[in-house]
């Protein structure tokens, strides 16, 4: 982030004596990014952020990607995933390249120690579950739809509260970045001036959530801090609790933005994907497909158009909303469109969306600039059948039927549309469970017609 920000005890210049209350120095600490040209922040410690111990290696977090030569549509169900592992441990990368790794965790049991990503910048969606994020700049309290922005090389623990009766248990998607580079909002959505968001920006600074106290935390003992690096977890001791820092300044630290409070661009006619997008990195895009109001257009398709996105593969997390249009969506899934295969609206689903004024669907989108391979977890949650799922009458109307009316659309309609990138639209609800209606051939014999999408 480049939006300014302190919090915390700090002396009134950089790099002068600050003391701690018992006349030793605080440990200064410039925590900074691109060979201190790109954001930095400055922390104070209690003790110096230099003394650790055990440099001992626990496990490899190198991703093995599968089928790197098959290209095609996939549909992964993620809802069958069972809870395992802490919120780090418990990661199942399913898709990722040289740029971006994508995960999912349902978290079985806490974290026990303190964790710091030494390779990239990490943006989690919490799907489900509320909890706080202790970090070394204060307290990010979590809730559903949150963002969770983590910059690289900060010290964090993840905890979530226990879901009450009923409640889903925890789970979100990380994305991690895996060239170095860092996750921000959009350039064109910031003053080159000041960094500021401008007036046309989907969210703003009042958007964003930042750390809060409690922020120090002066205990002794013996604490475990693992650090990811060279593609492995390293765990380290510290003689300290790590989050001992009493203040810090600047425009380098964790936040959080809710998905809801991102506020959708509509227009006319159908807008392309970019209108969406909320986070970047190198080579990828984050985006919010977010309840809105449809094109308002007399004749507009509130549907995507087919579309080839050449240079770009697309992965959607589908959050919440009703996907029956789309056959075989649900809550958790995952839809991969590479590049270079046409894809749009399921059969049917464009006249049943004509009419529509407003979507209530969620999700969450990444677009790569290189291609995105599968893991073997994927596969296993792959559906083979998924590319044919477009096989149908696309328009109704080419097999010779007419409504009552006239019209070139369902005489019904709903306002659940999907309106995402290149993903299918929810029809009529009537439509989808099967409404009878009287529809007339082009020879003018009157029949009843079941509609299905």
């Amino acid at each position: 982030m480049a939006h300014y920000t302190k919090l915390g005890q700090l002396p009134p210049k950089r790099h002068i004596q600050f003391r701690r209350p018992d006349g030793a120095l605080y440990s200064e600490e410039v925590f900074g990014t691109e060979g201190f040209v790109g954001p930095t922040s400055t922390l104070y410690h209690i003790h110096p952020p230099t003394q650790v111990s055990g440099w001992k290696t626990l496990y490899s977090t190198k991703v093995e990607y599968v089928e790197q030569d098959v290209m095609r549509m996939r549909h992964l169900k993620t809802a069958p995933m069972a809870p395992h592992g802490d919120p780090v441990t418990g990661r199942v990368v399913l898709f990722g390249n040289s740029d971006v790794e994508m995960s999912v965790c349902s978290p079985a049991e806490p974290m026990k120690y303190f964790f710091k990503n030494a390779m990239g910048d990490e943006c989690l969606f919490v799907h489900f579950g509320r909890g706080t994020v202790w970090t070394m700049f204060g307290t990010l309290r979590f809730r559903e739809k949150d963002y969770i922005v983590i910059p690289k090389g900060t010290i964090y623990k993840i905890e979530f509260e226990e879901p009450k009766p009923g409640e889903p248990e925890p789970k979100f998607v990380c994305f991690e970045t895996a060239n170095g580079s860092h996750i921000a909002p959009p350039p064109r959505y910031l003053s080159k001036q000041t960094s500021q968001f401008l007036e046309h920006a989907p969210y703003c600074e009042r958007d964003l959530r930042l750390p809060e106290l409690p922020l120090t935390f002066d205990k002794k003992g013996a604490y475990e801090v693992r650090i990811k690096a060279r593609d492995c977890v390293h765990g380290y001791v510290y003689p300290y609790h790590p989050l001992d820092v009493v203040g810090w300044d600047g425009c380098y630290y964790p936040y959080l933005f809710n998905i809801d409070d991102f506020s959708p661009i509509a227009a006319k006619h159908h807008m392309p994907p970019p209108t969406h997008q909320t986070f970047e990195g190198h080579n990828f895009v984050i985006c919010s497909f977010c309840p809105r109001v449809l094109d308002w257009h007399p004749q507009a398709i509130p549907v995507p158009y087919n579309h080839s996105n050449l240079d770009s593969d697309e992965v959607l997390y589908y959050v919440e909303g009703n996907y029956k249009a789309r056959k075989g969506i649900e809550v958790g899934s995952i839809s991969l469109h590479p590049q270079g295969i046409a894809h749009g609206p399921h059969p049917g689903t464009i006249e049943k969306s004509l009419g529509a004024t407003y979507t209530n669907e969620l999700a969450v989108m990444c677009d790569t600039f290189r291609p995105l391979f599968p893991t073997r977890a994927a596969l296993d949650l792959d559906d083979p059948a998924y590319p044919a799922s477009w096989e149908g009458e696309h328009f109704p109307m080419a097999a010779g039927l007419h409504f009552d009316d006239g019209s070139h659309r369902p005489a019904e309609t709903t306002n659940g549309v999907h309106h995402g990138s290149g993903h299918a639209a929810n029809g009529s609800t009537n439509g989808r469970h099967g409404t009878k209606r009287r529809a007339t051939s082009t020879k003018g014999a009157r029949r009843a017609s079941s509609r299905r999408g």
